[in-house]
Formats: C-alpha cells, structure tokens, sequence
C-alpha cells in the first residue's frame, strides 16, 4: 500500500502544480494587450487577452449626435473584434503552457477554457 499512497501523493502534487501554473497563466493573460478596430480605425478599443476592456478611443469625426446610432455600431464592432483577438492570444497562450507541461494539444483542463 505504500506504493499507492506514494503515487496519490505524487498524483495530487502533480495537480497542485498545474493548477497554480494554470493561475499564472491567467494573471498573464491579462498583461497582454490587443486592440480591436472599427470602421477604418474610427473607434478602436484596447483589451486585454483574458477579455478586460482596457480603453476605447473614438475619432472626434464621430462624435455629433446624428452620429451616434453609427458610433454604437463601431464600438460593439471595435469591441468584438478586441474580444476576437483576445480569445485567439489566450489560446495561443495556453496551448504553448499545455506543451510545455507535456500535455497533448486541446486537453481540457478542469476550469479553464
């Protein structure tokens, strides 16, 4: 029996491991920036790769009040775009962790994705 204890021990370290290079993982991906663009670079939005809108810049051109239909439009498109490129830098992220721990491409680890 000793040797099973050992390897749950083993077992239960190995998780312990991951799950805090798991968190690591996620306070970095809040370090990286993108920015997502709209209509010819008129409203840009800055995010983070984890998803946190960081900031939204518009272009003064766009800022009358018959404009501003237009304006809601580019900034959830600004937006979706920033969420777009955030969703492919944490994954481009985590599949290079998953390698590094050894793990094959597209395991699902529990509480993340």
């Amino acid at each position: 029996m000793q040797n099973m204890e050992e390897m749950m021990k083993a077992a239960q370290e190995a998780a312990g491991k991951i799950q805090q290079q798991m968190q690591d993982a996620q306070v970095k991906l809040d370090t990286i920036e993108v920015e997502g663009n709209a209509g010819g670079g008129l409203v840009k939005v800055r995010a983070s790769a984890r998803g946190r809108m960081i900031g939204v810049q518009i272009d003064d051109s766009l800022m009358k009040p018959e404009e501003k239909s237009i304006l809601e439009d580019l900034v959830t498109a600004a937006f979706n775009d920033a969420r777009d490129k955030a969703d492919r830098k944490a994954n481009e992220h985590m599949a290079e962790l998953q390698q590094g721990m050894g793990l094959p491409p597209g395991f699902n680890l529990p509480g993340m994705g």
